[in-house]
């Protein structure tokens, strides 16, 4: 699964061809969560509070980039790396 972006001890991944709605993967530590990139939510696990805070804000700003490496990642393309916070 790539890795898509890295910040604060969070790590953003996708899988290749993978099932709707949209999202992304999650960790944190021990903790995982698969988010859905529009709107951004947590569909399945969980995050503290603080780190659920930071991908949040983290996914809103890269709503769009987001959509196109999962629209790459279900033709089986190159995924692109993303900015993490700073």
């Amino acid at each position: 699964m790539p890795e898509v972006s890295r910040f604060f001890g969070i790590v953003i991944k996708m899988y290749y061809d993978e099932h709707n709605p949209p999202h992304f993967h999650a960790e944190y530590g021990s903790q995982t969560a698969l988010v859905s990139i529009n709107p951004v939510r947590i569909i399945e696990g969980k995050l503290s509070k603080n780190a659920w805070r930071l991908v949040k804000e983290w996914a809103g700003l890269h709503q769009h980039s987001l959509l196109t490496n999962w629209e790459s990642a279900r033709k089986e393309q190159t995924i692109e790396r993303i900015e993490g916070l700073e």
